[in-house]
């Protein structure tokens, strides 16, 4: 019997094996709808931390964390709705309807957890609305949350009649402005929620099922997926994520206002589609969210280190908002063809 003896491994040949395994695990990235979000936070990060030394300070990379948490928080329900090829228009509006309902029942001397709930309920229960019109009519979903946004802009101002709702629970006001190991509280609530929401969409049925119908809605109800029941889910998380994310911003600032969430809801959208989610449907994952408003929250807080007026600022933005777009279709473009 012959024996066949194996050549050695040269320094040649584990280089060449190191720069495949190289290549791959850099292909890898570049696939994912979220490396540009990534690359951006990056670079724009790296230009920052020369152009002003405050940047990097602990002060201050805590003050931007926990201003784009909020964000990030509302824009992972809508990426789950954008995932459905949906959107959700009124997750501005959402915001502050759930902190005022929260602000409302703590100011009169009921449980916290009363208030909490209550505040998550009102929003969702304006999820379950869109989601009933949209799913279950057919209704095309920017133009019932485009009447949503102002519906509920208008029950905001009749619920406070124009004026601050004070009175918040300590609790809840910890919620918001407190730390945990140095941590703002809103960041630790995002990672866990962000946390959350990967498993769910990567780890079960319902996650499977919300990206199957973004990449072919026919083919999934042929595949035994309840499409409407699903589609409709997808609102009231949107509305749920918009909610508590209004709680927070409440209790960050202490008082309930009719104007508290009012344009957020073109940064929410922003943040899911820089992070790589496609109108197309289908496309993206929870991480690239919060990487999407960290770029945004990064954007906003080195404009206003470099004394970049605010005129000039909320251009910047919406340039940064158009180009994301853009870069969507592209992508889009490319994967049909």
């Amino acid at each position: 019997m012959s024996i066949v003896k194996t050549p050695p491994i040269t320094a040649e040949g584990k280089a060449s094996r190191a720069g495949t395994g190289a290549k791959k695990i850099t292909s890898g990235f570049l696939s994912s709808p979220s490396s540009g979000a990534v690359v951006s936070v990056v670079l724009v990060s790296a230009f920052l931390s020369f152009a002003t030394p405050q940047f990097l300070t602990l002060d201050n990379l805590s003050l931007v964390a926990r201003a784009f948490s909020f964000i990030a928080i509302a824009a992972i329900g809508q990426f789950v709705v954008i995932l459905t090829r949906g959107i959700d228009i009124s997750s501005g509006s959402v915001i502050g309807l759930s902190g005022i309902v929260t602000a409302l029942i703590s100011s009169a001397g009921m449980p916290t957890w009363l208030a909490l709930m209550g505040g998550l309920a009102a929003a969702m229960a304006v999820g379950v609305f869109n989601g009933s019109l949209i799913a279950g009519l057919g209704l095309v979903s920017f133009m019932v949350t485009l009447g949503m946004l102002n519906v509920v802009r208008g029950a905001d101002v009749a619920l406070t009649g124009g004026y601050p709702v004070t009175g918040l629970d300590p609790f809840i006001k910890s919620l918001g402005q407190g730390f945990f190991l140095g941590i703002p509280m809103p960041v630790i609530i995002m990672l866990v929620l962000a946390g959350i929401m990967w498993w769910v969409m990567t780890r079960t049925v319902f996650g499977r099922q919300l990206y199957a119908i973004g990449g072919n809605e026919e083919a999934a109800r042929l595949s035994g997926v309840k499409v409407k029941t699903v589609t409709a889910l997808a609102y009231v998380i949107s509305g749920l994520f918009a909610g508590i994310a209004g709680i927070l911003l409440t209790a960050r600032l202490g008082v309930a206002e009719s104007t508290i969430g009012t344009g957020y809801e073109l940064d929410i959208i922003a943040a899911a589609v820089i992070g790589g989610a496609s109108f197309a449907g289908g496309i993206g994952n929870v991480t690239g969210v919060i990487w999407g408003a960290a770029l945004l929250g990064i954007v906003r807080n080195g404009m206003a280190l470099l004394g970049v007026d605010s005129y000039w600022q909320q251009i910047v933005i919406g340039a940064v908002i158009v180009i994301a777009v853009i870069i969507d279709r592209v992508r889009t473009r490319t994967a049909l063809h």
